[in-house]
């Protein structure tokens, strides 16, 4: 059984400008489905069961184009999400998404997986309009 996905997208903007807007966690909400509310420690997130509120940790090493978040869940599941942008020449970006299986019962897991994956292209397609100014 699959328990990841790798998306990417590529993107008409600096890998600068991309990593910037990435890296800051109020913006979560413009280019996510799930996201309501986020901050530096702390976000709202829509669930087929209603909003939860989260911990929210994004962790960043713009060396190495990385953006990664950590979701702790109040029942204390933790869920990763581990992401790249990349330099593709002075103005062109790629922006690489691996996305993890959600924190769910193993026979929850795939399907779960499987509607994630398809958000995360749409999500994708989202934030390359933003960055683009489309």
């Amino acid at each position: 059984m699959k328990t990841f996905d790798v998306q990417s997208v590529s993107i008409q903007a600096s890998a600068a400008r991309v990593f910037a807007f990435i890296a800051e966690p109020t913006n979560l909400p413009r280019w996510t489905s799930a996201f309501k509310r986020a901050d530096s420690r702390s976000a709202q997130l829509a669930t087929p069961q209603g909003t939860v509120d989260i911990g929210l940790s994004t962790i960043t090493q713009r060396e190495a184009g990385a953006i990664d978040w950590k979701m702790t869940f109040p029942d204390g599941a933790v869920g990763l999400a581990y992401s790249r942008v990349t330099a593709d020449g002075e103005s062109r970006s790629v922006y690489s998404f691996v996305l993890m299986a959600p924190p769910v019962p193993l026979e929850a897991l795939e399907g779960a997986l499987e509607a994630q994956r398809g958000i995360l292209a749409e999500e994708l397609i989202r934030l390359k309009g933003i960055l683009e100014g489309k």
